[in-house]
């Protein structure tokens, strides 16, 4: 086995059971990794520390500001953040380990091709793949935005990019797939209306248009069969969800 790096695998988990295993076997090179857990109710904590992850209880801050608190009390300044149901590919796992084979990394940053699996179908254009996603940084020069969902990293300069995918193997149902877009479009309506942004008819019409365009013609989602064209309808359904919802917080405010 190769010397471990000095990298911390950072993964925020709620009722995880099923999956933290493989998400954590998948980086053997992190000489630390972090759990932290907002209340799960099954044995998501036990399992985790059997592994020889560390495990913090903290509640649910919002996606953005709850992955900053994981980093923030990871072992070392670069942090590799997955989502419980994400794990390295074995060529990723080697694009890591040869990145710091080479002493530091010379970016502060790095986005990993995220390869999407939807409906026991692992996505190949659309939005499935490749979804370039920031996951490797340094937490001195890089941070996830505050954002309560669709949060993202900031970081200094230009972000590299690495050979490999990171598999999103979600086994959720379609009927999760699809509470969860509409728990996720409640939260960037509420964010959104916050910042004073508004709707409109043009907007909640031509945004999932738009979107649909985009993903099932210009990035070939066609060619993903039936999968790529649900995937691609209710993400652009979505859209609609996000902006219709706007709408609604702006009128519930006037009163009308």
């Amino acid at each position: 086995m190769a010397e471990p790096l000095p990298v911390s695998l950072v993964v925020i988990t709620r009722d995880a059971a099923a999956e933290i295993t493989e998400c954590l076997l998948s980086a053997p090179f992190a000489s630390d990794a972090l759990v932290v857990d907002s209340g799960s109710g099954d044995h998501t904590a036990e399992i985790a520390r059997g592994i020889g992850a560390r495990v913090v209880s903290h509640a649910f801050l919002g996606f953005g500001r709850q992955k900053q608190f994981a980093v923030e009390e990871a072992l070392h300044d670069w942090v590799l953040c997955l989502d419980a149901d994400e794990r390295l590919s074995p060529a990723l796992r080697d694009s890591i380990v040869t990145l710091f084979a080479k002493g530091e990394p010379p970016h502060a940053a790095y986005a990993l091709a995220r390869r999407n699996r939807f409906l026991g179908r692992w996505l190949a254009h659309g939005e499935g793949y490749p979804d370039w996603t920031t996951r490797l940084f340094d937490r001195r020069r890089a941070h996830w935005s505050d954002d309560p969902v669709h949060e993202h990293v900031i970081a200094e300069g230009p972000v590299g990019r690495l050979d490999g995918d990171l598999l999103h193997a979600s086994a959720e149902s379609l009927e999760r797939y699809i509470a969860k877009q509409n728990r996720y479009t409640t939260l960037q309506a509420d964010a959104l209306h916050a910042r004073g942004r508004r709707s409109s008819a043009f907007a909640m019409a031509a945004s999932p248009l738009a979107r649909f365009l985009r993903f099932y013609v210009l990035r070939l989602g066609f060619l993903d069969g039936a999968a790529g064209f649900a995937h691609i309808a209710i993400g652009a359904f979505a859209s609609f969800l996000k902006h219709a919802k706007l709408r609604a917080l702006e009128r519930a405010e006037r009163g009308s």
